[in-house]
């Protein structure tokens, strides 16, 4: 048993240095300024890019009701969170210095809870692409919208 752990420790050395792709979906405080999320956006991503990471794919931040109540305590008391910004972004990057973007994500009190999982590029294209047809759809005018029906009719 001794000899299986460490053939996998051993393993998990050597992967630490090739590069994997992972993503990281986060919501931020629903009551910062559109600047303010930018920021954040843009600390996280400055964070890959330093690491030497490159940039997959990455959702721009929109406003979403949460499921269920989100609480966080803080030096002043008690954050409830009913709603947030939430975005992501997939990234190219070592195990190694994935650790350190996380730890930055969770040092970030503009970020009150954030996702990470292990994907592919192809997977992370592909979500990136969906959002941009489900935008595409849902922001078209309601004159457009009823010409489309009538034609199909």
């Amino acid at each position: 048993m001794a000899r299986k752990v460490e053939e996998k420790h051993a393993n998990d050395e050597v992967e630490q240095g090739e590069p994997r792709v992972y993503e990281l979906g986060f919501h931020l405080d629903p009551e910062l300024s559109a600047e303010e999320v930018k920021k954040a956006c843009q600390s996280i991503r400055d964070a890959i890019l330093e690491k030497g990471g490159s940039i997959v794919a990455e959702g721009e931040p929109f406003m979403v009701q949460l499921a269920y109540t989100v609480s966080r305590q803080e030096t002043t008391g008690r954050h409830d969170f009913s709603a947030a910004y939430f975005t992501w972004i997939a990234y190219e990057l070592t195990a190694r210095d994935h650790d350190e973007i996380l730890s930055a994500a969770n040092a970030d009190k503009r970020i009150f809870r954030f996702i990470d999982v292990l994907t592919t590029k192809d997977a992370a294209r592909h979500a990136a692409e969906m959002r941009e047809i489900a935008l595409k759809t849902t922001t078209g005018s309601p004159a457009e919208e009823e010409d489309v029906v009538l034609e199909t009719v």
